[in-house]
């Protein structure tokens, strides 16, 4: 037969089970089966099997290469899957990882996905390695998927697993609580389904239906489930109490070693209000043992935008992060005034005076988040949390008495969101957050509105976001508005968007949302070709061409042009290799750099001119099946200004020296030969911004890896060193139309810069009963006084400030956190005891 017949036949055929989802069937039993990994119980053997997975990668749509049954169980208080993976039991990878973690392990898994609401865009995720290792997670409509995970895995329930060897293969059972799941009883007999099984020696991951990666959408590439009759949602009420303890020690520049007692105690409450909604509380809680940030020598115009790692603000939280409004980073922020006060002290400005206390977080009184959705796919989220009044202490030197400041007012922040999922995976939701603060401080309110449109054959779709804030500080009150649109075609294996960005000059989401810059004017056309079938070179490969037109939107002004076109392929031995262009062909206009005026909201900005680029950058891994694996890019851009070249270079090594022990070690070096931008120092006279040309070097260097004992126990570490050297060369004056003038009254040496940052974070963690947790933790970091501590005229490399950096004062934190999981159901059980 014709190969290009077979091709066009294969396509309908599985087109046609695309269509037509699967039906699996849950079989009701009056004896829950044992959960020990042996399916033997005889409740497994009347139930009907689920089987003939289809892959989805490298390659699409071939029959899976290794066997896989499940079946499904269920009573009053539980939903039972059991699932038997055959193959050859020397060729199962079997690493040991953290709970969450299993991205590029060497391991098998297996994955159950549940659509309780059958709205083909939310689903409940639970998911069992080989080592009985779990990982749950939230699907939403808008997550982009990572390997094995296709929602927010920051969302931890309670349910159990076990796995067991079998002369043909593994096998897994699973009690999934319906008190960790939400759903009506309109919907309890009509779920959505899907298993999906990965074999690492293969790299392939498979599905029960179809899941076609030129379609798009997932949870709408379910299969479903019947037999779930007079299903009953149970009373949802948990509380997870904790106790946790330490000892603080923070260096300070000119002030008092500072040293902290950590005591701390809460509590963490769900309660389900009804058969649908859930109510979340944490009560004065401590958020200490969090992984440190990457902090950076920010010399841009724009905030960085850190990783949230706080459990409350990760779990559950897929709702109020639809809109994209919700940076809750903002809540329990370093006060507003700390630096500011610190800097004066250290600077002499406040001579007179010592500083006894100055906090360097805002406690939370407590946070409260209410969700759920009903019957008709309507989501509502309700968001509040309060937090303190921040308060330094100053002792007059000569009288002895001592005054406040307060740093932070008392603050209450608040969310909410209607979301109503509608056919065809479109939806439309509303979303407002409001900031209120103590006194005649800074209160703000966002409105959002986000409206996705779908066709029926889910070939093209068009999205549209418009926003409004409006803040009340004391100069009085300024608004904005901002709006996102997109169209195009977003399945099959041509696709095509175009995007408009509208954002006016005062927006300004940030009080509890982020974005890096308002007043702004840009097109976008993007083009991507991918090939999900193997060829003689490449399992899939993909393409993509994109073109940019940005403007100033107040007063509207031409900015940027830019093409980008990228390849990406996956090599028959699974090395990856990516190809990234990125050329700005002419002289643009770039309004923010120069910092003037300060507030990124206000207008005209002073204009400097950036000279055209090219750049070209290779990224690829080696096999991630094999115990040493190597990740790696490099690349450099060039444009017409005289000996100006950059280069960048990330290298990243990882060993896994048994299925117990992995360690990884990264470098990235960004090279800057002639790099244009704010001197931070302005003419003495005119108070006009001075522009640098310097030689930029930038490093992170990490060291990281995991031992674990157990799949429930671990020890982990991660060291990251950071440095950054601005080594000026020549200092110019800003003309108004942005091109620049040499100046010969200063000397650029004057104003180098050299910054450092340290951190070291150890934890170990034993997750000794469900939902029930012990951690130890250890923080090592370099002082914040001294991060620009080491001369950049003395320093100019970075093995001499590695060198250095452990002579320099550092801080140390170590913690001991319990925490210990009950729910109403044990607490019953208990007392009929």
């Amino acid at each position: 037969m014709p190969k290009g017949l077979v091709i066009i036949l294969t396509f309908f055929i599985y087109t046609g089970l695309k269509a037509q989802p699967k039906i699996t069937q849950a079989i009701s039993v009056a004896q829950a089966p044992r959960i020990d990994g042996s399916l033997e119980d005889s409740a497994w053997q009347n139930a009907p099997v689920a089987v003939d997975f289809i892959t989805n990668t490298p390659v699409y749509g071939n029959p899976a290469t290794v066997k896989t049954t499940v079946r499904i169980l269920y009573d009053n208080n539980a939903i039972y899957i059991g699932a038997y993976l055959y193959d050859d039991p020397a060729e199962i990878r079997r690493q040991y990882t953290p709970r969450d973690n299993l991205q590029k392990a060497n391991v098998d898994y297996f994955s159950v996905f549940l659509d309780t609401y059958k709205d083909r865009q939310n689903a409940f995720q639970f998911l069992v390695t080989a080592r009985n290792v779990q990982t749950d997670a939230r699907v939403s409509a808008n997550y982009t998927a990572t390997e094995g995970m296709y929602g927010d895995i920051s969302w931890d329930a309670v349910w159990e697993s076990k796995v067991g060897a079998r002369p043909d293969g593994w096998t897994v059972e699973m009690r999934i609580p319906l008190f960790s799941l939400r759903f009506s009883r309109k919907s309890a007999a009509d779920w959505g389904i899907q298993f999906m099984r990965f074999s690492r020696r293969f790299n392939e991951t498979s599905f029960w239906n179809p899941v076609n990666p030129a379609v798009s959408g997932f949870a709408n590439q379910f299969g479903d489930i019947t037999g779930l009759n007079k299903l009953v949602p149970p009373l949802r009420l948990s509380f997870s109490p904790y106790v946790s303890g330490g000892y603080r020690q923070t260096p300070h520049n000119n002030v008092a070693q500072q040293t902290e007692t950590l005591k701390s105690g809460g509590m963490d409450v769900k309660y389900g209000i009804n058969e649908s909604f859930t109510l979340d509380a944490t009560l004065i809680p401590d958020f200490g043992q969090v992984v440190s940030d990457n902090v950076i020598n920010n010399i841009s115009p724009f905030e960085i935008r850190f990783r949230e790692n706080r459990p409350f603000f990760t779990e559950g939280t897929e709702l109020f992060n639809k809109a994209g409004i919700f940076y809750s980073r903002r809540i329990g922020k370093t006060p507003d005034k700390y630096d500011t006060l610190q800097n004066k002290i250290s600077s002499g400005d406040l001579d007179g005076y010592q500083l006894l206390k100055n906090p360097s977080v805002t406690r939370l009184y407590n946070a409260v988040k209410f969700s759920g959705r009903t019957a008709g796919n309507l989501g509502i989220g309700v968001f509040n949390a309060v937090t303190e009044n921040v308060k330094a202490t100053l002792r007059n030197r000569g009288t002895g008495k001592d005054s406040t400041v307060i740093t932070e007012p008392l603050t209450n922040y608040n969310i909410v969101v209607i979301d109503q999922a509608l056919k065809n995976r479109s939806y439309i939701t509303f979303t407002n957050t409001n900031v209120l603060r103590n006194g005649h401080e800074r209160d703000a309110n966002v409105t959002a509105l986000d409206v996705a449109l779908y066709d029926k054959a889910n070939r093209y779709g068009l999205v549209v976001k418009p926003r409004y804030s409006m803040v009340d500080v004391a100069a009085g009150m300024y608004d904005g508005f901002s709006n996102y649109l997109e169209a195009g075609k977003v399945s099959g294996n041509l696709q095509f968007s175009y995007i408009n960005e509208l954002r006016t000059a005062q927006y300004d989401p940030n009080d509890l949302g982020f974005q890096l810059s308002p007043n702004a004017f840009s097109n976008t056309g993007s083009v991507s070709y991918n090939i999900y079938q193997a060829t003689p070179s490449f399992l899939n490969q993909r393409y993509k061409i994109v073109v940019n037109r940005d403007y100033l939107f107040k007063p509207f002004a031409y900015q940027k042009t830019s093409f980008q076109a990228s390849s990406s392929w996956l090599f028959k031995n699974f090395w990856h290799l990516t190809l990234t262009a990125d050329i700005a062909p002419w002289w643009y206009n770039d309004f923010f750099e120069m910092q003037t005026p300060a507030s990124l909201f206000q207008t005209p900005r002073q204009t400097l001119k950036r000279s055209p680029y090219y750049n070209l950058f290779i990224e690829g891994n080696t096999d991630n099946r094999k115990p040493l694996i190597v990740s790696w890019l490099i690349g450099g851009a060039e444009g017409p200004l005289p000996n100006d070249p950059f280069y960048g270079l990330q290298l990243a090594v990882r060993y896994r020296f048994s299925d117990k022990l992995t360690l990884e070690m990264s470098y990235k070096r960004q090279y800057d030969n002639g790099q244009f931008g704010y001197a931070f120092v302005r003419d003495p006279v005119t108070k006009a911004p001075l522009l640098a040309r310097r030689k930029y070097a930038d490093v992170t260097a990490i060291c990281s890896g995991v031992y674990n004992f157990t799949s429930r126990m671990n020890l982990s570490f991660r060291a990251r060193h950071y440095w950054s050297r601005l080594q000026n060369t020549n200092l110019y004056t800003i003309h108004n139309d942005g091109y620049w003038a040499a100046r010969y009254d200063l000397e650029p040496g004057d104003y180098n810069i050299n910054y450092n940052a340290f951190n070291l974070d150890v934890f170990y963690t034993w997750d000794f009963r469900l939902g029930s947790r012990l951690i130890i933790g250890w923080k090592n970091w370099l002082g914040k006084d001294y991060e620009y501590a080491l001369s950049a005229n003395n320093y100019k490399y970075y093995t001499n400030n590695a060198r250095q950096l452990f002579s320099t004062p550092h801080g140390n934190e170590l913690t001991v956190r319990f925490i210990y999981f009950l729910n109403y159901q044990q607490l019953e059980k208990r007392n009929k005891r």
